[in-house]
């Protein structure tokens, strides 16, 4: 039981979640790009790039980003 407390508190997968209008990433190194219409991230081991219209920060963390606007498209590249 600990074990699995442990894993959720410690968790440091990359991964990101879509909502209308809106993604949010969890455990991301660094930003390389940040424009109006293409963000770009760095993980461990991938690349996000997420581009549309309109792109703004709404919420940044250490490793948790909130992009919002018009999303058209999400790529996720191996490294």
């Amino acid at each position: 039981m600990f074990e699995r407390v442990d894993n959720f508190l410690n968790d440091r997968e990359f991964r990101f979640t879509i909502y209308e209008n809106k993604i949010y990433i969890i455990n991301f190194k660094r930003i390389i790009s940040l424009e109006e219409n293409n963000v770009t991230l760095q993980s461990n081991r991938k690349k996000l790039r997420i581009t549309g219209k309109n792109l703004i920060v709404r919420k940044l963390l250490e490793e948790e980003i909130l992009i919002t606007g018009m999303i058209s498209k999400i790529e996720v590249m191996d490294e």
